[in-house]
């Protein structure tokens, strides 16, 4: 991004020297009389023309000051810096008041734009959030006034593509993928395939990505507009497309959504200590107990996620289960999670959550012997293995716009035909000896 280069003032003192006259004082005792002042000589005219005015003074341009905010400064500090006034700055936070606290929280990194008059007096306030947000401030006859601005940065189409040899992870920043975008495409086909225990060696995977631009200049990533990942020989595409309602999810080719009802597990990256078995040995007990659910070992306070979009029905302990949550999400599904060494404070007991709320965090209260959440899927009262029960799926394209969807995501498509090879050839193509 081209910086402004600011420049001083340059004041221009103009002045003159006063004219010193003197009298003369006789010393004679007799004052000679007055005499009459002499006639004025006649001037006799002239055809040039008259000098022309001085140029007036130049009026002092504007200055504008760029401050990048360091570790422990406050706005009160910086205005202080820059001889602002402490009336100016209360005026500003006194009319802006459902700003104050973005203008107070100060960021170290972050930038401040000072615009002053030639007599230093602020006239405008500029706070760079970030690359696309800013809050502007400018002075009026009334005070201050401020309004949020943001750039529409520049979307450009970029592609990605890669051959599993070690993990999602390392294999995806192999092909140049960012964190953001690994994490994103395990959200977008999360529902189909496990990839804490799915993944296998030469499972292939194509990404076409939106890389964002300020001033041609770049400033992170994009959503993700088309996707491919073939599992096990098994093929996923995933198309974003915004229905009218605004909504925003990722279909199948056929209109199908990729979300379903439910997410498979309610741990990011947890490891399975214990599945689904009716015929387990207890830990603890001893004795042969069923285990009617999945064990995910975790640190404490890892986050425990809502699979599905529902109720708070219970919220408490019970037994040997310790803190525990039961969610009911209509048609006869319910799921538990258990062991939990608090509560999300955001909900209590009747709250609705949506899918991927974040209700509570792993422990190890109740009976259990060591940190994990055992969690629990009921179709009716009856328990089922969360890690093979059939999900439900979301809601499709509808019918009457499947049309309109086809015609739109068909170049997503078929640039996700055309870019596979190339993704998967660079991908194996081995780098360049240094």
């Amino acid at each position: 991004m081209k910086k402004m280069i600011l420049s001083g003032l340059t004041m221009v003192l103009l002045g003159g020297l006063g004219a010193a006259s003197s009298s003369n004082y006789s010393t004679q005792a007799d004052i000679p009389a007055i005499q009459p002042p002499p006639k004025p000589a006649t001037l006799s005219p002239t055809t040039g023309t008259l000098p022309a005015a001085p140029a007036p003074l130049p009026k002092a341009a504007d200055l504008w000051i760029e401050h990048q905010i360091q570790k422990g400064e406050s706005l009160a500090g910086i205005f202080s810096k820059y001889n602002l006034g402490t009336t100016t700055l209360h005026s500003i936070l006194e009319d802006n008041a459902p700003l104050y606290k973005q203008l107070t929280r100060l960021y170290p990194g972050k930038t401040l734009k000072f615009k002053l008059d030639g007599h230093g007096k602020l006239q405008s306030l500029v706070y760079q959030q970030s690359k696309t947000d800013a809050i502007a401030i400018t002075k009026t006859t009334s005070g201050f006034t401020s309004q949020l601005v943001t750039r529409q940065p520049e979307r450009e189409l970029q592609l990605a593509g890669g051959v599993i040899q070690q993990s999602l992870y390392l294999d995806g920043k192999t092909a140049g993928l960012s964190d953001k975008l690994i994490m994103k495409l395990t959200e977008i086909f999360g529902w189909d395939i496990d990839f804490a225990r799915g993944l296998r060696p030469g499972d292939r995977f194509t990404v076409l990505y939106e890389k964002l631009y300020i001033d041609d200049q770049p400033i992170g990533d994009g959503a993700i507009v088309a996707a491919e990942f073939i599992n096990g020989g098994q093929v996923y595409r995933a198309l974003r497309y915004t229905l009218p309602d605004g909504h925003t999810g990722y279909f199948t080719p056929d209109g199908e959504s990729l979300r379903k009802a439910f997410l498979r597990t309610p741990v990011k990256s947890a490891r399975i200590t214990s599945r689904f078995n009716l015929k387990r040995r207890h830990p603890v007990l001893h004795r042969i107990r069923a285990h009617k659910g999945v064990d995910y070992a975790a640190p404490i306070g890892t986050p425990v996620r809502a699979t599905g979009d529902g109720r708070i029905i219970f919220r408490g302990h019970k037994g040997g289960y310790g803190r525990v949550i039961v969610l009911d999400h209509g048609q006869g599904y319910t799921t538990l999670y258990a062991h939990l060494s608090r509560f999300s404070k955001k909900f209590k007991t009747g709250s609705s959550v949506q899918q991927g709320d974040v209700i509570g965090f792993v422990g190890q209260s109740g009976l259990a012997t060591g940190p994990h959440l055992h969690y629990e899927f009921r179709i009716h009262g009856r328990h089922r293995d969360p890690l093979t029960v059939p999900l439900p799926g979301s809601h499709p394209i509808p019918l009457p716009l499947l049309a309109g969807f086809r015609q739109q995501t068909e170049p997503l498509l078929a640039a996700l035909e055309q870019a596979r090879p190339v993704a998967v050839a660079k991908a194996e193509t081995p780098p360049a000896p240094r």
